[in-house]
């Protein structure tokens, strides 16, 4: 079963301590792996398996610099999820619309 683009944002992001990463790089932008273990309270190679789920997801990239890699955030790659919670709203809107119609005709 393939995921759709927003299935995967969600799974990316289920994780409390993604999305503190997430949040963090969005935030404070780039940063190398050590600066965000120093912060993250879990291991580095914790950190290293949330920041390689957050990369499948698109969420987040990476650059070598000698040794040290730095990870930034790519908040556009929220846009499926934006979308997905924007067609989300407009049905909910439009449900309770017409639940507000109906009860005010019983009120009639």
């Amino acid at each position: 079963m393939e995921l759709q683009s927003h299935e995967i944002l969600f799974r990316a992001l289920s994780d409390p301590t993604r999305r503190a990463l997430f949040e963090r790089l969005c935030r404070d932008g780039a940063q190398t792996v050590r600066a965000l273990t120093d912060q993250a309270g879990v291991s580095q190679p914790a950190v290293s398996k949330h920041l390689a789920a957050l990369k499948r997801a698109g969420l987040v990239n990476n650059r070598h610099e000698g040794r040290l890699t730095h990870y930034s955030a790519q908040p556009a790659a929220l846009a499926p999820l934006a979308d997905w919670t924007a067609r989300m709203t407009e049905f909910w809107e439009t449900r309770l619309d017409g639940l507000e119609d109906l009860l005010n005709r019983m009120d009639q």
